[in-house]
């Protein structure tokens, strides 16, 4: 019997301990948050932080000599707006970034030469890098800022666009009006 009871004994320790050795080989890993709390009148929403705006496949007889690609447009999502405190209920857009040698007041490309991105307020008036947009009107809760953005060749006649991939990042600044 005594040897029964150790058997039996054995025999849940070794169940028990593969198990353990089990769960401990099915991975693990780290989740980290992030954000920022501010003083502001709205929030942004975490897709309009950090987003792509893909400009597509462009022919670059297309772009020479100034010519201008399809227009894209992105959408800056505010959330939880509040307008106490504010003087006008509105919000101006501050886009910076490397600024095109080829293509004044457009954004460089990082890969191709002659060419740039130009931004532009919903209604296609250039933005100037640096320079707050125009105002936008915001209400209580939610607002979309909508912008466009398309490639733009250089004007030069002597020189052509490149070829290649590219990328290009603009960062923005909100300012509410108070």
């Amino acid at each position: 019997m005594k040897s029964a009871k150790s058997a039996l004994a054995s025999m849940v320790l070794l169940a028990c301990s593969a198990s353990v050795a089990s769960a401990a080989g099915a991975g693990s890993g780290t989740v980290t948050f992030s954000g920022e709390i501010l003083e502001s009148a709205c929030s942004i929403t975490p897709e309009s932080v950090d987003q792509p705006v893909p400009l597509g496949s462009v022919s670059k007889s297309q772009l020479n000599n100034g010519g201008i690609g399809t227009k894209q447009y992105f959408n800056i999502e505010l959330t939880g707006c509040s307008l106490t405190g504010l003087t006008d209920n509105t919000v101006k857009a501050t886009f910076t970034g490397t600024g095109a040698t080829a293509v004044p007041g457009a954004l460089a490309l990082n890969g191709v030469a002659g060419a740039g991105i130009l931004l532009t307020e919903f209604d296609g008036t250039a933005i100037t890098l640096g320079t707050a947009t125009r105002p936008k009107g915001i209400t209580a809760g939610s607002n979309t800022l909508t912008f466009g953005a398309q490639l733009k060749g250089q004007t030069s006649t002597t020189t052509t666009v490149g070829t290649g991939t590219f990328t290009a990042v603009t960062n923005f600044a909100l300012a509410y009006q108070s």
